[in-house]
């Protein structure tokens, strides 16, 4: 077991782990590290906890020094010089007639560095634009390229069901998402509504998918043939996860045919007595499965 504390860099950004060093340090602290960026300050999001070996990846760093009132002032003196530098690179990019799209700007806690985020649709040869920015602000320059799901996560904003994206709020990682995720949820398949203010699809599409993934297992292929609990012999066609319901076209007596619903777990297979749902029918392959060859993830 190692002892550890969670803390984050940007708003929105990634946490990570650092040995607390015997420091008392409580959640709402800035701390100074060391990183492979160099020293920055950090904002406690979780106090000293432990955490099993194999939850941690080595080598542990250890935590510097608690931040001190100069250091937040430090941070808050960088925070406004990268609104300034921002300005003042949207001004240059103009200059040199790049087409480049400057995002976000990142002052390094010492100011040793100036690290500038900014998306393009291919190459940008910005070579005379970094000599032009070190010429101004003295120090060293970098110029990041990210991609639209980065920039969304950097600039925040609301997505369609109304609430800031999850992105900004607490997805620390990018999951790969695909347009199955979508046609297996019964979603319309219009770009508009699936996909984020990224304009690539709806990160949410992945967090019910393993829900839909399992169910389906268990509901019955449309087009099997069941018998209902009122004995009558029926073809499936239609399932909806989302009620556990299936839809079943069956045989009335009279030679009729009627269209009737059913809770999927009370159907039973033609032909044998197992019931959907349960541990056989798990094994059963999945209901309407999509091709394999869908869009690739995004």
């Amino acid at each position: 077991m190692k002892t550890v504390i969670d803390v984050k860099f940007r708003e929105g950004g990634k946490s990570y782990f650092f040995d607390p060093a015997g420091f008392d340090i409580k959640e709402g602290d800035g701390v100074i590290v060391e990183t492979a960026r160099g020293i920055e300050f950090a904002d406690v999001i979780a106090a000293a906890h432990e955490l099993n070996d194999e939850q941690v990846v080595n080598p542990l760093k250890s935590v510097l020094r608690v931040a001190t009132p100069a250091d937040r002032e430090q941070r808050d003196k960088n925070r406004a010089r990268e609104k300034e530098a921002y300005t003042t690179c949207c001004q240059k990019v103009l200059s040199h007639k790049l087409d480049m799209k400057l995002v976000d700007v990142e002052y390094a806690f010492n100011g040793s560095k100036i690290v500038f985020y900014f998306t393009a649709d291919g190459r940008v040869d910005f070579r005379e634009l970094v000599r032009d920015l070190a010429s101004v602000f003295k120090t060293r320059i970098e110029l990041r390229q990210i991609g639209v799901r980065d920039e969304a996560k950097m600039l925040g904003g609301l997505g369609s069901c109304g609430r800031a994206v999850c992105c900004k709020t607490f997805l620390a990682d990018f999951q790969p998402v695909s347009i199955k995720m979508a046609k297996e949820q019964n979603l319309s398949l219009s770009p508009t509504k699936i996909s984020g203010i990224c304009g690539r699809l709806m990160c949410c599409l992945k967090y019910e998918q393993d829900c839909y993934e399992s169910m389906r297992r268990q509901m019955p292929r449309v087009g099997r043939e069941v018998t209902t609990p009122e004995g009558l012999a029926g073809t499936v066609i239609e399932n909806n996860v989302i009620t556990e319901r299936t839809r079943v076209k069956v045989i009335l007596p009279d030679g009729s045919f009627d269209i009737k619903e059913y809770e999927f777990r009370a159907l039973t297979s033609r032909g044998g007595a197992q019931k959907h749902g349960s541990p056989a029918a798990k094994d059963a392959p999945a209901a309407e499965e999509a091709p394999a060859t869908d869009e690739p993830s995004v």
